[in-house]
């Protein structure tokens, strides 16, 4: 699978600023602001309302010095005092308002992170969305890490320059009136070129920023995801006493991954020389664009207070134009930084919807199929699942198996056996809806979850929660109440799953435990859990994959007799001969396509 990323990953277009990037940020975009009422818009309009009070302000501080230069050169003590009130009082309404503007921009970073990890959450968690995209699906990396990584930082950087951006159109417009008004044509003409060439020359140094950022933030994934590896298999790893190779192969990412941040740093270089020589050089663009009309005598009838305050406002406003283009070439980091995460995080929503219609229009197909059985076979209300001519194939494309015809119906126990690899697992994996048949078709005709199908899988799932939240999952619904019915009904299959000592373990069905499931039961127990669960959802078919393997044949014995009092008719994966008791059919994968159907004689 690793070989096919790669493959993969050679022939994708490498993410730049380009078409694709404005067209995967405006579709974020129209995630964060879907309406015109929504809070994201109100508190995008309230930022604006504070950055313009914030700028007028900003406008009547600039000018304070040439004011002071007035009333100074004039010797004016009364006006010296007002000046200077004026001032204070400026000062303090404009920290202020900096402080409401960044608070504004941290709620909006917190209420953008929301809105697009709800709406991504939307899509992945459905059906078998994150399924798919995490074991068959591999043109994208490291969907975790895009979710609650990316989304972050780029919700964190956006909202670090959304005040700059907002206001950048009406500080540009104004204080290109003002300095056209102060230093005619050419003041605006040489500060909107230089600001253009700023522009191209950030463009080109970008560019090759965003591809390698998108690269690194992989490896980051990959790197945190070794990590993960080493800490759910510590116990494995262990016994094998595989810490030596485990640090070699961990090191290695990490050797990756920073030579990649290095290669990237070194890229950044030449953004940053480029950024901070438009800096400076804009400070010196300025005292020219205030020279032109001085030498050129169009002030030359003013006393030395009068020219010292004139050149005092003059500097203000061509200097401060200078800095709003100053500041946008500034965001050249942060945007190439938004750039990377849009691409991450817009390539995540494309496949997640491509994902989720397929879903959609999977199972308007199985609901077509499911009435076209029914009314063309006459199906009866006891069959689970119906399997015509249907063969079955690995990811690598060997056959499994070939043209199978099954049905599964209510009290006709099925046993699935075949030595490894011969597709006993795939085959659940086909039943449960979670992979394709090659050819035929598969009609399921009983819905997943209680009183339908409940599927155990090989490896027991447990959530984060309390004793009680294991048992009923996947139901959402809890019943806190001490002593009710539920509990009554928890405590007996508990006592019948030989888990009695469990509740003495966690302090009661509802007391939160501090543990992972997987550190503190043993294989037998996570087993013994998984049909305390399987008997309190209580289903009509029991799919059992090799679900008894870590328990002894007298205890597997005891379960099965339960599951059959409970009522449940079962298709079970299994290696022991002690199991077709509890079977009516026996179906044996032989390999290659071939299989076996026979009734299990009873003595």
């Amino acid at each position: 699978m690793a070989l096919g990323r790669a493959a993969l990953g050679s022939t994708r277009p490498r993410p730049r600023l380009d078409q694709q990037f404005l067209c995967r940020f405006l579709k974020i975009q129209t995630i964060l602001f879907p309406t015109y009422s929504s809070k994201n818009v109100l508190m995008f309009l309230t930022l604006l309302v504070i950055a313009l009070l914030e700028q007028l302000v900003i406008y009547q501080v600039g000018l304070i010095p040439s004011q002071f230069y007035g009333v100074l050169g004039n010797k004016d003590l009364y006006g010296f005092q007002k000046v200077t009130a004026v001032a204070l009082i400026l000062i303090v309404l404009n920290s202020m308002l900096k402080s409401f503007d960044q608070f504004i921009c941290n709620l909006m970073y917190v209420s953008w992170r929301k809105t697009l990890t709800e709406y991504l959450h939307g899509y992945y968690f459905q059906g078998q969305v994150y399924y798919t995209l995490n074991m068959l699906h591999q043109e994208i990396d490291n969907p975790d890490q895009r979710i609650s990584q990316d989304v972050e930082r780029f919700c964190k950087q956006l909202s670090s320059m959304a005040s700059k951006l907002i206001i950048s159109p009406f500080t540009l417009v104004y204080y290109t009136y003002q300095c056209f008004y102060s230093t005619g044509w050419l003041g605006p003409v040489s500060i909107f070129g230089y600001f253009i060439i700023g522009t191209i020359v950030n463009k080109v140094l970008m560019s090759p920023i965003v591809s390698k950022l998108v690269h690194q933030e992989k490896l980051e994934g990959d790197f945190r995801f070794k990590h993960m590896q080493l800490r759910v298999n510590a116990e494995s790893a262990a016994f094998y006493r595989a810490g030596e190779v485990e640090h070699m192969r961990t090191n290695r990412r990490l050797q990756t991954l920073l030579q990649t941040q290095r290669e990237l740093m070194g890229k950044e270089l030449w953004l940053y020389i480029g950024i901070n020589t438009f800096d400076y050089l804009g400070s010196i663009l300025s005292y020219v664009v205030i020279a032109i009309p001085i030498f050129g005598g169009v002030y030359g009838d003013l006393d030395p207070a009068e020219l010292s305050s004139l050149i005092s406002k003059n500097a203000f406003v061509s200097i401060y134009l200078i800095s709003c283009f100053s500041r946008l070439i500034d965001l050249s980091t942060t945007v190439s930084d938004v750039a990377g995460y849009t691409h991450r995080i817009g390539e995540l929503q494309e496949i997640l919807l491509k994902l989720s219609k397929k879903q959609k229009d999977s199972e308007s197909q199985a609901k077509w199929d499911f009435n076209s059985a029914s009314k063309e076979k006459m199906v009866s209300n006891d069959t689970a699942f119906l399997l015509e001519e249907v063969s079955l194939c690995a990811p690598s494309e060997k056959l499994l198996i070939k043209d199978l015809n099954l049905r599964i119906t209510q009290g006709n126990n099925l046993l699935i056996t075949g030595n490894t690899g011969t597709g006993k697992t795939s085959l659940l994996r086909v039943l449960g809806g979670l992979w394709e048949s090659k050819t035929g078709h598969v009609h399921m005709l009983t819905c997943f979850g209680p009183h339908g199908v409940v599927i155990l899988p090989q490896r027991p799932f447990f959530t984060d929660g309390t004793l009680r939240e294991q048992v009923i999952y996947p139901l959402k619904e809890i019943y806190p109440v001490s002593g009710s019915a539920d509990d009554e009904r928890i405590l007996k299959f508990l006592e019948l799953s030989g888990l009695s000592d469990l509740l003495v373990r966690t302090g009661g069905l509802d007391q939160p435990v501090e543990w992972n499931w997987y550190d503190i039961l043993s294989p037998g127990e996570m087993q013994r859990l998984s049909f305390a669960r399987l008997f309190y959802l209580q289903p009509q078919y029991a799919v059992l994959d090799e679900a008894t393997s870590a328990l002894t044949e007298d205890v597997e014995n005891e379960l099965y007799r339960i599951c059959a009092q409970l009522g449940m008719s079962l298709v079970s994966v299994g290696h022991r001969t002690s199991l077709e008791k509890f079977h009516s059919w026996t179906l044996k994968l032989c390999g290659r396509g071939k299989w076996e159907l026979t009734r299990i004689k009873k003595d």
